[in-house]
């Protein structure tokens, strides 16, 4: 597979079922999620809706043997104050690891999170073992901005957060929009 052959588009409710068995998979086998049971499908288009509802992007990559992963902006934190800030998750299938799909997916993440008037992306990296996603973030312009050491137990072990941070658009220059 060719990264000519992927495109990168906003979710349809036809991906719903791809998208919970990636997750599933994440959350069953990987750190990469600190949730510990897979959610259904119902509470993944909850999910989905509410990001939707609340006017952040949501896209999926697809090629001819169908979506290969998914990536989302969400609220950083409740408070209005936080309204310009999001975070951004990522999740490939098993199969798209390793291709470059992930940062297909990221970069039109940014550009569409930027186009919301978005000022700051921040990514919170389960596990500090995950190197292949600090490397993609650091690759897209986020900088490490700290870890927080032994804050969630998966899989019989300790796991860090990993802090990653990148101004979107004006960034700090100028009051939010949003």
């Amino acid at each position: 597979m060719s990264r000519e052959t992927v495109s990168i588009r906003p979710v349809r409710d036809a991906d719903l079922a791809a998208i919970t068995a990636i997750y599933g998979l994440s959350v069953a086998t990987g750190t990469a999620s600190f949730e510990l049971e897979p959610p259904d499908l119902d509470e993944m288009r909850r999910r989905r809706d509410t990001l939707l509802a609340g006017g952040f992007p949501y896209l999926v990559a697809e090629a001819e043997e169908g979506i290969l992963g998914y990536a989302y902006a969400g609220p950083y934190r409740p408070r209005p104050a936080y309204r310009a800030t999001v975070e951004d998750s990522i999740y490939l299938a098993a199969a798209a690891q390793g291709r470059g799909i992930g940062r297909l997916l990221l970069a039109a993440l940014i550009e569409a999170a930027e186009a919301g008037g978005f000022r700051q992306m921040v990514a919170v990296i389960g596990d500090s073992r995950h190197q292949a996603s600090i490397r993609l973030h650091a690759a897209l312009g986020f900088r490490l901005v700290g870890i927080l050491e032994n804050v969630g137990f998966k899989h019989g072990r300790w796991l860090d957060s990993v802090l990653m941070q990148r101004s979107l658009g004006s960034g700090a220059e100028e009051p939010p929009t949003r």
